[in-house]
Parts: C-alpha cells; structure tokens; sequence
C-alpha cells in the first residue's frame, strides 16, 4: 500500500507544467506493485481541484486510487507527533494534515509518495517515502 500525498495528485489534475510528468510516472509504477490509497484529509485537500465528490470519486477511481479510513491509533500519533512538534517551538496551534498523513503510512507500515518530505522525516523516520529527490 502507498498513500498519495495531496501534491502528486494536484500535479495531475492541475498539469503542473513541472512536476506533472514525474508524478504520473510514480503513480504508474506504484500502481504496478502497490495499492494506491488517499486517506479523508488528502481527500478533503483535493476538493479544491473539483465541482463536486462525484466527479473527485470519479477521477480518483480512473487512477485506481481509493479511499482509507484513518484508524484510531492513526489519529492518536497524529496527535503525540504534534505534541512533540509543539514542544520542539512550532507554531501551529491545530494538527497539520501531514501528521495525519505520516500517522497513518507509519501504521499501516506503508509508504507515502509525496514532494514535501520534510514533516515526514522529521516525525516519522520509519515511513518509506518516494521523492524525487530519492528517485
């Protein structure tokens, strides 16, 4: 299994003159030996590209890509890593969608294809990530 971070996917929609190529190339390849999965938060992020979740469900369907509930324990890491994150001196006063993120792929024990490490290494350094810096 591999969750799609929200960038690959607007890379796609949005034909990022930069980016689109490489992350349809990652999606298909995943696609060849993983599951590829959104969770409800990189769901929610994607209602900025469509009308309607008819026509989201439709393009995420097309791409063989479905949607994953988030598990409690899931929520509750999310949570712990924002503790630290916190007491580390960030900012943030809400739980950013990447903790939700990393959470998850942490225990799913899966990986994550995303541009924006950074967060994920830095409060999940078990989850594998495909970047196209490790490309």
């Amino acid at each position: 299994m591999i969750l799609v971070d929200t960038n690959i996917l607007v890379d796609v929609f949005k034909d990022d003159p930069t980016w689109a190529r490489w992350s349809i190339r990652q999606l298909r390849a995943q696609a060849q030996v993983h599951e590829l999965i959104v969770n409800p938060v990189i769901y929610s992020e994607l209602t900025l590209a469509f009308n309607s979740p008819d026509a989201l469900d439709e393009a995420l369907q097309q791409m063989g890509i479905t949607l994953n509930e988030l598990p409690r324990p899931a929520l509750f890491l999310a949570g712990r890593a924002f503790v630290k994150y916190r007491r580390g001196g960030g900012s943030r006063t809400n739980v950013p969608a990447d903790f939700f993120i990393g959470a998850q792929a942490a225990i799913l024990r899966c990986g994550i294809l995303t541009r924006d490490a950074k967060r994920y290494r830095n409060y999940f350094p078990t989850v594998p990530l495909i970047t196209p810096d490790a490309t």
